[in-house]
């Protein structure tokens, strides 16, 4: 059966959340007040340390806040920064068919295959083992499999940090065209320390001592 969430909007609300390590006194998420309601393309930037990853995992539910509260109304998937860390099998069709999680027949599974990689270019990249894609190919493919599962919310952990300028580019570029697709846009979190990504947001805020800011315009965003 589809997912109950798959055809709907998705919605992440954080209200007053806070969060520290064990044995750290300061919390590196201090309040942290936001709400995503619309399918888009959100960048929060902020230098090494400075919480992104662990803003991305209470999002998620890896781990819980000590305080406020995280709701979430979406069907959320995760891209993290090294694909290595998460592809399983060895060619593009095995790694697809493990996170198609509807028991459909084979003639359905093909084309959600199909399209998938349509969407993220890798047409024609059934059959290719995973050992001969590039760093690039292999990030689009663990978006593909967040795109074959049904995911309409996808936090990405800095997943052009170990690409090289060109891969950078066509990852940014297929998340891009996936959030502004008229028919079924897709809403993505995408977390960075690289300021020259943020030209493809649709909204930018900073994650700087704790505090995130407010949303931004990219052309209107301000350094804390």
């Amino acid at each position: 059966m589809p997912d109950a969430l798959e055809n709907k909007i998705p919605h992440i609300h954080l209200k007053d959340v806070s969060f520290s390590y064990s044995g750290k006194k300061d919390n590196l998420i201090f309040k942290c007040n936001f709400s995503l309601k619309k399918p888009g393309f959100w960048m929060v930037v902020g230098k090494n340390g400075s919480g992104k990853s662990t803003l991305l995992k209470l999002i998620n539910g890896i781990i819980k806040p000590q305080n406020g509260i995280v709701n979430s109304n979406a069907n959320i998937g995760m891209v993290f920064q090294n694909p290595d860390h998460q592809i399983l099998m060895p060619n593009c069709r095995s790694e697809l068919l493990i996170n198609i999680n509807q028991n459909i027949s084979d003639h359905d599974a093909n084309k959600k295959i199909e399209y998938v990689l349509d969407q993220v270019g890798l047409t024609g990249f059934e059959k290719r083992p995973i050992h001969t894609l590039s760093g690039g190919q292999k990030q689009r493919l663990t978006i593909a499999c967040a795109l074959i599962s049904n995911r309409n919310f996808i936090l990405l952990d800095e997943p052009t940090a170990l690409l090289d300028q060109t891969s950078q580019l066509k990852v940014l570029k297929t998340i891009k065209n996936l959030t502004s697709d008229p028919k079924k846009p897709l809403s993505a979190l995408w977390i960075t320390h690289r300021y020259e990504e943020l030209t493809y947001a649709d909204s930018v805020a900073e994650l700087k001592n704790g505090f995130l800011s407010k949303w931004q315009e990219p052309s209107k965003f301000q350094y804390n």
